[in-house]
């Protein structure tokens, strides 16, 4: 095409990180394709990659900073000072010019923290924006504010992963690249939908079981994967720590782990295995007592064989993380490579699928309240999520600076935030489109989407790669708005691109990034660079010792409690029904991108309620209510279909007004608090 110019970049959406190129003419994206050669994409992108960047374009974007109209009538000072920038927007909105809104917002939280301390701000976000712009973020709060409270959405998603995996090998991130799919002999999927949370590897791991029948599946529900799957396995909510304990127990049991990688390379293994074996849940065969699920008893073993004795991988998402024992259970999926030794060599390792398109770059850059940016203690640890919220409830904390994380939608207990956040007295949002959090916020800023700026995001292999701007936009990167707010509150960032910004990571992070230049990330577009990155980059971590202060790899058991569907089985008291969350490939987790491309809501416009077709006669109306002593959904639409199982349900979370979340309370992850979204009793309420 005349006067088009490709221009090579990374997918905005999942933790993938594709690697992607536009054409583009007259500044607007014409197409999005893969190269051939990307290491990532291997030339393929999946519905969200390939067609949806109609966002970018959006009559709905926010393009002018906006302060409500209800927050200046509280604060007359700060609409004094900025009065002159003021123009009528709606009945609640003013709109304004960004030095006004980041001088209010500044006004706001200098009189927040002299009435109620330093740590009556917090963070909030960042998982989608690049890595400047998140360790910028995080250094603000901590530095300027002097505040410890920062956090992202790994809370609700992959926060187990970091825990569970850094006590057990020293590190919370794969283990291998995604090509390495291509040399192992075994797979277990666990609690991953792959074909439509993270489609592009699920590719690779397709071809590989069609052509060597060498892959099993656990879920709690019969997903395409199954397909393709050599052991099928549909298991009971909240199993998970059940089977893997299981899996364990066979491989000690039956002596088929590894003596000498266990005796050089692991601790503690003599403890561990006594426990297992005297663990009575540890059994397969106490899977015979369960009606229904009675056949894992004979396939549990055949798979911890087969796991044991080759060459393996474990792949695990959110149907792991999102349960209360989560942190255990992927222990428990560590213990299996420790044991066996698929760990830290080719086509054997661990690969949790993260979610946003930079979730791992935002826990690296310490946007946690736990770890300073590489993993490093902080001076201060600030509280988690769903503790912050409590400190809104209880009046301590008091403003939230909330960066491209909508969290009235994707957090448990919607109606308690609701609760919390009426206790603020100042909200500021930076966002592409209004959201959920939004309308609720004081002051909100729009902001360069990933394809109108240059950034580091770094995907779920550890995979750095260098954004480039797709199409030229005057709207301020996150980095430079909260770098005019870091100035206004005291700050002395004065920084003039992203690259001193990310200089500065490369010196502050340097055990993962410090060769990791502008410079070679742009020779290396296509290819990326996984951390750690010195001389050269690392593929395969862990070849010779652990990332532990001793490199030794450790076994810290925890026995499964027996609770809800298990419980009520093998009681003989099973009712009601069990609810159990997922994405779709169109949407993405908000929807507030995907949903701006019409070709994408065509295929999936609402909420769907997955419904066995044996329970067809509990479901009178085409739509129903679920509801719990939490709250309620709106109501969703039905559709029967025989790959759930009976008493068994499952809804889409993309919509915000669907109100999914309102079901979940605060049961959640014993040690990292994040929210069990993937096992809740509802009420189905026939309308």
């Amino acid at each position: 095409m005349e006067n088009t110019k490709t221009i090579d970049s990374v997918c905005t959406y999942c933790g993938v990180g594709c690697d992607i190129a536009a054409d583009v003419k007259d500044n607007k994206i014409v197409r999005i394709f893969a190269h051939k050669d990307g290491v990532v994409s291997q030339g393929k992108l999946c519905v969200k990659g390939k067609y949806g960047f109609d966002f970018v374009d959006s009559k709905e974007r926010l393009r002018i900073p906006r302060i409500k109209k209800s927050f200046l009538e509280k604060n007359p000072s700060i609409k004094e000072a900025i009065a002159s920038s003021l123009v009528e927007f709606d009945d609640v909105w003013y709109e304004s010019d960004l030095d006004a809104a980041t001088t209010a917002a500044a006004m706001k939280l200098k009189e927040i923290q002299a009435k109620y301390g330093r740590k009556s701000v917090a963070s909030i976000g960042g998982a989608r924006t690049s890595c400047e712009s998140v360790y910028l973020f995080q250094k603000f709060t901590r530095h300027t504010l002097n505040s410890p409270h920062v956090d992202n959405c790994a809370r609700v998603c992959h926060s187990p992963s970091l825990k569970g995996m850094r006590t057990t090998i020293g590190e919370g991130a794969a283990t291998n690249p995604y090509n390495d799919i291509y040399n192992c002999e075994f797979m277990i999927v666990i609690g991953s939908n792959t074909t439509e949370a993270h489609p592009i590897i699920a590719n690779r791991i397709v071809e590989v079981a069609q052509k060597h029948d060498n892959m099993a599946v656990f879920d709690v529900r019969e997903i395409k994967l199954h397909k393709f799957a050599k052991y099928k396995a549909i298991i009971p909510y909240e199993a998970n720590l059940l089977v893997l304990n299981m899996l364990a127990y066979v491989i000690i049991s039956e002596e088929l782990y590894d003596e000498s990688f266990v005796a050089e390379r692991t601790k503690g293994f003599a403890e561990f295995r006594e426990k297992i074996i005297n663990d009575p849940f540890a059994n397969p065969k106490y899977f015979e007592q369960v009606e229904g699920y009675e056949y894992l008893s004979k396939m549990i073993p055949k798979i911890a064989r087969e796991y044991a004795l080759k060459k393996s991988m474990i792949f695990w998402g959110l149907g792991i993380t999102e349960h209360i024992d989560g942190s255990y259970a992927v222990m428990a999926i560590t213990h299996l490579a420790l044991m066996t030794g698929n760990i830290g060599k080719a086509g054997a390792g661990l690969m949790p699928l993260r979610g946003q398109n930079n979730v791992q770059g935002a826990c690296d850059m310490g946007m946690l309240p736990y770890y300073d940016p590489d993993y490093q203690v902080p001076k201060e640890v600030g509280l988690m999520t769903p503790e912050l919220v409590d400190e809104m409830l209880e009046g301590r904390l008091k403003a939230v600076i909330n960066v491209g994380e909508d969290l009235t939608h994707i957090h448990p207990n919607l109606n308690k935030i609701d609760r919390a956040l009426q206790n603020l007295e100042l909200i500021m949002v930076q966002e592409l489109f209004v959201t959920d959090i939004t309308a609720k916020a004081d002051i909100i800023v729009g902001v360069k989407s990933a394809y109108e700026k240059t950034g580091v995001y770094i995907n779920a292999m550890r995979r750095l790669h260098l954004s480039q701007p797709l199409v030229e936009s005057d709207l301020p990167d996150d980095w430079e708005v909260l770098q005019m707010l870091d100035n206004k509150m005291g700050g002395e960032s004065a920084y003039k691109n992203s690259n001193e910004i990310w200089d500065e990571v490369r010196k502050v992070a340097y055990h993962r990034f410090s060769g990791a230049s502008y410079v070679r990330l742009e020779r290396h577009r296509k290819r990326g660079l996984q951390w750690p990155v010195h001389t050269e980059d690392t593929p395969i971590l862990h070849q010779l010792d652990f990332r532990t202060d001793d490199g030794l790899g450790e076994f810290h058991y925890h026995q499964y409690k027996l609770r809800g569907m298990v419980q009520e089985i093998v009681e003989k008291r099973l009712s009601g029904y069990y609810l159990t969350t997922g994405r779709t490939i169109a949407m993405y987790n908000n929807a507030a991108q995907t949903k701006q491309t019409l070709s994408l809501v065509d295929r999936y416009d609402e909420d769907i309620l997955l419904v066995c077709e044996e329970d067809m006669a509990d479901f009178t109306s085409e739509r129903v209510i679920l509801k719990t002593v939490h709250g309620e959904t709106k109501p969703l639409k039905i559709r029967f279909t025989d790959k759930v199982a009976p008493k068994t349900l499952f809804v889409t979370f993309h919509y915000a007004d669907s109100k999914i979340n309102s079901l979940f309370g605060d049961e959640r992850d014993e040690l990292i608090l994040t929210a069990a979204f993937k096992s809740v009793k509802v009420e189905v309420v026939n309308l």
